[in-house]
């Protein structure tokens, strides 16, 4: 594995710490000889504004194999990859949804993907035996797959990510504007406010490219964030306890409904077997509609029984709504068959 990054500095603590064999800056010969000779997959973990020059650099060098990134915002850097890379199809959108208000090497850590959700944004062009390595490779890291279409992506996360950053930036605004020299309102701030305004001490110029790369998308998720704090401020105007104490209800029930733990328990797992003709766009396909079931993909097998033919393996965890997959599988002209399986007697288990 090979780390590449403009800072000096990121490239020595990362060789030092054993997270990668060798590091170096994106103009070094041995980088470009590595990328050459060596390197079947390449991660752009850059803020937006750099991602064209590492695109570039990738056409230039004429790199064809895999590539990802873990960039927020994906309307841009599909429009790139489009344009720029020998062959587009092989680049798979990815973000891991995780990190903390600690930027660059800094933020670094065993266990940050432990947990968490990583998008992936497969269409009908990827290839599904790299949609798989490449799925089996972030389940390595405990990380658990979500596949969305394209299009849907930068929408999602500005309600998830985006809207609550602005949020909690407007929170420390807010305090900021009622505290005196000597502190006395910060030192107040319980555990709440600190876990809710946590965000807010990312970089300002890495979140700024966020935003205006996905304006439209955040502008209406604000806009609808004025409405609902609105609907509080109204309601506390008219003296409506009822309203409020329902909007207080509706969100309290919401949040308790997440998942206590986001490591699903593996007790008990299912395997999905889906008999398929190969073509183009199955898997993308069948994984965007385990997804919007809320199922959990933990591994993916194809089993290739002929030419034309094939039959997919998926292993889920015990998250998500079977039934409603299962009918989704069969309206869109899939059979499926469902089983138990212990985990021991699946490899990616312990």
């Amino acid at each position: 594995m090979r780390g590449v990054d403009v800072d000096s500095r990121s490239c020595v603590v990362a060789k030092e710490r054993g997270w990668v064999d060798a590091a170096s800056g994106p103009e070094a010969d041995e980088f470009k000889n590595f990328l050459a000779d060596m390197a079947d997959l390449v991660v752009i973990a850059t803020p937006i504004a750099a991602v064209d020059d590492y695109m570039r650099l990738l056409s230039e060098l004429g790199y064809e194999g895999v590539v990802t990134d873990t960039v927020s915002t994906k309307a841009h850097i599909l429009d790139v990859a489009a344009e720029v890379l020998p062959n587009p199809d092989n680049y798979i959108p990815g973000h891991p949804m995780t990190g903390s208000e600690n930027n660059g090497i800094d933020g670094a850590r065993s266990d940050l993907f432990e947990g968490a959700n990583w998008i992936l944004c497969p269409d009908e062009n990827t290839v599904p035996e790299q949609f798989q390595k490449l799925h089996e490779l972030i389940y390595g890291l405990s990380a658990r797959v979500i596949s969305i279409p394209r299009e849907d992506h930068d929408r999602a996360v500005a309600i998830v990510s985006h809207v609550p950053h602005m949020v909690a930036a407007s929170l420390m605004r807010l305090a900021c504007n009622h505290t005196d020299e000597n502190q006395t309102l910060m030192r107040l701030a319980a555990g709440g406010f600190k876990d809710t305004t946590r965000v807010a001490a990312g970089s300002p110029r890495l979140w700024c490219g966020i935003a205006f790369d996905n304006a439209e998308a955040l502008g209406a998720g604000l806009d609808e964030m004025a409405g609902i704090i609105s609907s509080f401020r109204d309601a506390l105007a008219d003296g409506d306890r009822e309203a409020f104490t329902r909007l207080l209800q509706e969100s309290a029930d919401a949040r308790r409904s997440l998942p206590s733990a986001w490591i699903p328990s593996s007790e008990k797992l299912l395997e999905v077997r889906i008999p398929m003709v190969n073509r183009n766009g199955v898997l993308a396909e069948v994984a965007t509609i385990a997804s919007s079931a809320g199922c959990n993909i933990q591994s993916i097998e194809i089993d290739h029984i002929s030419e034309g033919n094939a039959v997919l393996s998926l292993i889920l965890t015990d998250e998500g709504d079977v039934g409603q997959l299962s009918f989704q599988l069969i309206d869109a002209g899939y059979s499926v068959s469902f089983s138990p399986i212990q985990p021991k007697e699946h490899s990616y288990v312990e």
